[in-house]
């Protein structure tokens, strides 16, 4: 008979009588990791952590019924994993007198076919590279509970859905955000990476939402779930926005978001003789033209000479014209805005330098911007937005061109510079920025 000499799920006990829900689940929290949860089950116990942060979030919007509910999912979770630890042989002491189980089979949401459960956030360390572009919650979870920086905390909100799968939810309605959570249904001829060009997203993460291998066709009509929300980075009355790392064009028309349209941009290799990363900078647009001719730029001729190729100059308009069937030329030397023949490379960096826009996003913006609109060029790989709620969120993306910012740097600076310092979860910032 194994001996239980470590007190370390006092949760268990009859302490939790005259205590609330809140002060059972930080407890529960605080004890598993102080018996090393953390290492032996670092999947389970962000899970669980998440879980806690969802019922921290309804009780900052003053929903009781629903923060009571995640409480007491989190007590449920901190009793299976510490019975979890138990089989494994963990050497603990447990007072099993007054147990929640009761409150928690009628209280706490399910996850059970045909049961949609709310927003619990979740996220393994293996998706993290996936989502890492994500918009993630950062407010902080209260002092009471200890942050724990051994471990990875999760980045973004996720929902449990009908067929218990993780996913994100789609309660973000602040003008300060774009893009939704939603399905897309699969139509002919698509593949992964074309999908996910046309939404704004990475092949990866889409295939990762969707529990796909990437190398397995799509079927016509298979269903996929997407997240493409992204916080918006800069506003205009009037004109165009263009942000690098997101890769992304944002449309304003009379001060609102018209449209926001992912896009290629700028090759972010450079060798000594040849640099295609797309310039920042404030721009008007100059000229359009519908079935333009391409006339080479010299650096691609020079690169087509090395490469043992023919030299072409220019490429009048039809299936092989790089520009596709609408250009807006910009007054930034060399910079046009068009459509492309090569779709399944939006949302990467591909270019020479040009914003490659898909197809069918293109035609309808070609209508809609005018000759002398104004326009700017950015980039920033962090930002930050505060809704209506107070609710906080980051979003991070990597310093596609090496310009060195300090990611870490730039999201401390963007939170001090807002007053946030002593509302975010700065290891959740930590974990997005790494």
């Amino acid at each position: 008979m194994r001996m239980l000499v470590v007190s370390a799920f006092i949760f268990l006990t009859s302490t939790f009588a005259n205590a609330d829900l809140r002060n059972e689940a930080i407890i529960a929290i605080s004890e598993l990791r102080g018996a090393g949860g953390i290492h032996k089950m670092p999947d389970e116990m962000l899970s669980m952590d998440t879980t806690f942060i969802a019922a921290e979030q309804y009780l900052q919007l003053n929903d009781r019924e629903k923060s009571d509910r995640y409480y007491l999912l989190t007590i449920q979770k901190a009793r299976v994993l510490a019975t979890i630890l138990l089989e494994r042989g963990t050497e603990i002491s447990v007072n099993t007198n007054d147990q929640p189980q009761d409150r928690l089979q009628s209280s706490a949401p399910s996850a059970s076919p045909g049961h949609s459960v709310s927003p619990i956030p979740v996220v393994t360390p293996e998706s993290a590279p996936y989502i890492q572009a994500v918009v993630s919650p950062i407010t902080t979870p209260p002092s009471t509970v200890q942050q724990d920086e051994t471990r990875s905390p999760p980045a973004t909100e996720q929902t449990a859905s009908d067929d218990d799968t993780d996913y994100f939810p789609n309660d973000l309605t602040s003008e300060k955000f774009v893009g939704n959570v939603n399905t897309y249904i699969v139509r002919k001829n698509d593949s992964l990476r074309l999908v996910a060009a046309k939404l704004g997203v990475a092949p990866n993460q889409l295939a990762h939402i969707n529990q796909l291998d990437p190398k397995v066709s799509l079927k016509f009509g298979q269903k996929l779930k997407y997240n493409n929300r992204k916080i918006v980075p800069q506003r205009m009355k009037n004109g165009i926005v263009i942000n690098i790392p997101d890769r992304t064009l944002y449309y304003f028309k009379q001060g609102k978001l018209a449209v926001s349209i992912p896009v290629a941009l700028g090759a972010a290799n450079r060798s000594e003789k040849y640099n295609w990363k797309t310039p920042t900078g404030k721009f008007r647009i100059i000229g359009k033209q519908k079935n333009p001719t391409w006339y080479v730029p010299f650096s691609i001729q020079s690169k087509m000479e090395d490469d043992g190729k023919e030299v072409i100059t220019s490429v009048p308009p039809g299936p092989s014209n790089p520009l596709g069937k609408y250009a807006i030329k910009t007054s930034l030397p060399g910079i046009m805005i068009h459509s492309t023949t090569k779709p399944g490379s939006i949302y990467s960096f591909a270019s020479h330098g040009c914003i490659r826009v898909y197809p069918e996003d293109m035609e309808g913006l070609f209508k809609e911007i005018k000759i002398n609109m104004l326009g700017e060029i950015i980039y920033r790989p962090v930002k930050l937005a505060v809704t209506e709620e107070g609710r906080i969120f980051m979003e991070v993306h990597k310093d596609a061109y090496s310009k060195n910012m300090g990611l870490d740097t730039e999201a401390r600076r963007l939170i001090e510079k807002q007053n946030l310092s002593d509302r975010v979860n700065w290891a959740k910032v930590k974990i997005m920025i790494k």
